[in-house]
């Protein structure tokens, strides 16, 4: 009983989580902001699903595989987002009209897509 409660409140939590990602795709207002919205909070609500999997069937098998696309799922969608992101950035996606300050504007070379570090002069472009 006490598993089936368990495995049901990470289910809802999972679900509400997703669905927050969801708005938050709707509502938020540029790719940056959205994608970050993605990847976290899809990322976290789908580890409590598989979690409430794991945990419903306590089975190793079943555990295991829930674990390990958990770890999958944690390691690809933040790179995926990051990815998505900067490729947005390089086509000049504009920003929200609400941002307010671009740390990136002039840090980034046209030709290598190299970032100059905080230290180092401007690149040309």
């Amino acid at each position: 009983m006490r598993q089936q409660v368990l495995s049901g409140v990470l289910m809802v939590v999972g679900a509400l989580v997703m669905l927050m990602a969801g708005i938050g795709i709707v509502r938020l207002p540029d790719v940056f902001t959205r994608s970050s919205a993605t990847s976290k909070a899809a990322t976290l609500g789908a580890g409590c699903l598989l979690l409430a999997v794991a945990v419903f069937f306590d089975e190793l098998s079943i555990t295991t595989r829930a674990l390990t696309t958990i770890a999958f799922i944690f390691l690809t969608a933040p790179v995926a987002a990051h990815m998505i992101g900067r490729a947005a950035y390089f086509i000049g996606v504009p920003l929200a009209s609400t941002t307010v300050v671009d740390e990136l504007r002039g840090r980034y070379n046209v030709q290598t897509h190299e970032l100059a570090g905080a230290d180092e002069p401007e690149p040309h472009s």
